[in-house]
């Protein structure tokens, strides 16, 4: 028969040990932060991975598109390389891609073209974060006056169209730049970030850590930047990422459209604008740079997409 006193106090003794180490866990671990709990569950998140690799790969093309490609994509050969189609030939040379109706390689201006794309969305999505940013700091926590006038202008330039509102701007400019581009678009899209900062700032200002920070004396520059932004910015962080690919378009269209880039400058928007009126007997001057664009643009949404993911505790 089992000695039934050794058993139990075998049994005691093991629940003790797991004790001291949950508290020795508990007092020499260190808690998880939202940051950290967010940083976990997307380096597990397959979406962010492959979104992830996607957008690196693209802006490595674009800050060293010579890396990629050896051909100059404004020189062009209208004798022997006029709609050239694609072919496999020679992998990853300047005729993988097909030639357009100007005897220009495409693969080379799909490659140069994803620098002034992507420098006008990720320049507008940091100008918008900021700006739109800011007054929704100030607007959500002195509120009063200041809360009821960044409103009302709010209001005002949510309610001009997007599109239409940077034609208008951009026709007033005889240059258009990249800087012109991203500044007639950051002008007109800050308004959603303000709205969302807002909502965070207000949510935020009343919790315990504020109300004892002001209590301890601190600044209202301490407490912003210090207890409020770190904690209202999740969100702020999901639409920016979202909408960097909502950019990305947007400048596409108004190359599209004839308002964008000016003609010298490469773009995706402009070469499928050009492409037009090849689409049908020649449709690889199309698709690539469409292509091009369809996939960046989705790369940021995914991204946007799981980064809404690990940061909003109610999808987890």
């Amino acid at each position: 028969m089992p000695d039934l006193t050794k058993t139990k106090s075998t049994d005691d003794e093991a629940v003790s040990q797991d004790m001291t180490a949950i508290s020795a866990g508990a007092v020499t671990g260190k808690p998880r932060s939202l940051w950290g709990d967010a940083w976990r569950d997307l380096r597990r998140n397959p979406l962010f991975v492959i979104s992830a690799v996607l957008i690196v790969f693209l802006v490595i093309v674009s800050i060293a598109p010579g890396l990629f490609t050896g051909t100059d994509p404004g020189s062009g050969d209208l004798t022997n390389h006029f709609l050239q189609a694609p072919h496999l030939d020679h992998f990853f040379q300047a005729d993988w891609f097909g030639y357009d109706k100007q005897g220009r390689s495409i693969y080379a201006r799909v490659v140069y073209g994803a620098r002034n794309s992507i420098l006008v969305g990720l320049g507008v999505t940091i100008l918008v974060t900021v700006f739109g940013g800011l007054l929704g700091m100030l607007s959500g926590y002195f509120g009063g006056f200041w809360d009821s006038l960044i409103s009302r202008l709010t209001d005002v330039f949510f309610g001009i169209p997007f599109l239409l509102g940077a034609m208008v701007i951009l026709n007033a400019f005889s240059d258009h730049t990249v800087w012109v581009v991203m500044g007639s678009l950051a002008f007109l899209g800050w308004t959603q970030i303000t709205r969302v900062m807002r909502g965070a700032v207000i949510t935020t200002k009343h919790a315990d850590y504020v109300v004892a920070a002001r209590a301890l004396g601190a600044g209202t520059r301490r407490i912003l930047f210090r207890h409020i932004l770190p904690n209202a910015l999740a969100p702020v962080i999901v639409v920016a990422t979202i909408s960097l690919g909502t950019y990305i378009v947007a400048e596409s269209t108004l190359s599209f459209l004839g308002l964008g880039l000016a003609d010298g400058t490469i773009s995706w928007g402009g070469d499928i604008s050009r492409a037009t009126d090849s689409i049908r007997n020649n449709p690889h001057v199309l698709i690539f740079p469409a292509g091009m664009l369809s996939i960046t643009v989705l790369a940021f949404i995914m991204l946007g997409d799981a980064v809404r993911e690990a940061l909003d505790p109610k999808l987890r």
